[in-house]
């Protein structure tokens, strides 16, 4: 002991502050901590109920957020309670759940899967520890159930439309079975319809195809009928005008040659040039024979005889 003095003595004045300070922080968690575990005091968090209860009995809830004095309100039992009975502290924030395909049959005998979400919250502290040893688990069952009962045997187009008229009678079925275990229901939706058999999707996707090759080709013939119509008509009309072409086109050439034959220096050049151009067209060959030449003439009259024989043949 003179040791521990005389080193407290010897330190400073920044070290004797350091030391009570630490010294002051361990005294009060100390006593904080017997007080906490007497009930002198507690602290409820946000969103949180704590629960006491003493040899078997519930002796209090509380669940307003802050701190409470509770020596007051439970005397001598918050002394024991800690050693002899139980203290609860709840969560009392929105749970959310998802169920999967749950199975329903339509009204025209397809087996359908329907995916429900929904919303929980513990509305009744006491109910929920001992009504129902598994409040939870019995509210998820008793939205399963209330959706196969709700939902079977509905036509098929209700069930992949109505969804929300749905969600609200699967609400209303569960709500009050719900309520007696401490747990309110909240928010109730119906997010997907699907089919459950395989075979099934297969044949409505190969019903869907046809249907779509179908359009697609009905929509290709229309087109094709549309140019058909288009080509048809055009060809119809460049027939009709090339037609009148035809019938105006000697009426034409007439008036012009009677328009040129009218100047005869302009009919006679014409003619001219019409014989020298019918001359040059001509395949004709010029043979020329010196006098007193004999059978020469005649044989080659016969070999050009023979020349245009073969050419014919």
């Amino acid at each position: 002991m003179e040791t521990i003095f005389e080193s407290l003595n010897s330190m400073g004045l920044f070290g004797k502050l350091v030391l009570g300070f630490l010294i002051a922080f361990l005294f009060e968690q100390i006593i904080l901590k017997i007080l906490k575990f007497f009930l002198f005091y507690t602290i409820v968090q946000e969103s949180t109920s704590q629960v006491y209860v003493l040899f078997g009995e519930v002796v209090t809830t509380i669940s307003e957020p802050g701190i409470h004095f509770l020596w007051p309100k439970l005397t001598w039992k918050s002394l024991v309670i800690n050693i002899l009975g139980t203290v609860h502290v709840l969560d009392l924030r929105m749970d959310q759940s998802y169920l999967r395909s749950q199975p329903v049959n339509s009204e025209e005998g397809a087996p359908m899967g329907v995916g429900i979400w929904f919303e929980a919250f513990i509305n009744d502290p006491i109910a929920y520890l001992f009504k129902n040893s598994d409040p939870k688990g019995s509210l998820v069952a008793n939205v399963s159930n209330a959706t196969v009962r709700c939902l079977s045997n509905l036509p098929l187009s209700k069930m992949l439309v109505d969804r929300h008229e749905l969600s609200q009678i699967v609400r209303s079925e569960v709500t009050q079975k719900s309520q007696d275990w401490g747990y309110k229901l909240g928010s109730v939706y119906i997010r997907k319809v699907h089919f459950r058999d395989v075979n099934m999707i297969r044949e409505i996707e190969g019903k869907v195809v046809n249907r779509l090759r179908q359009v697609t080709a009905s929509i290709k013939q229309d087109g094709d009928n549309q140019v058909h119509v288009i080509t048809n008509t055009a060809q119809r009309s460049a027939s009709i005008e090339f037609a009148k072409a035809g019938v105006i086109r000697p009426k034409i050439i007439g008036q012009a040659l009677s328009e040129m034959a009218q100047d005869p220096e302009v009919n006679q050049a014409l003619f001219e040039i019409l014989e020298t151009q019918k001359i040059l067209d001509n395949p004709g060959e010029l043979i020329l024979i010196p006098a007193n030449s004999g059978m020469i003439a005649q044989l080659i009259s016969s070999e050009e005889k023979v020349n245009n024989k073969s050419k014919n043949n």
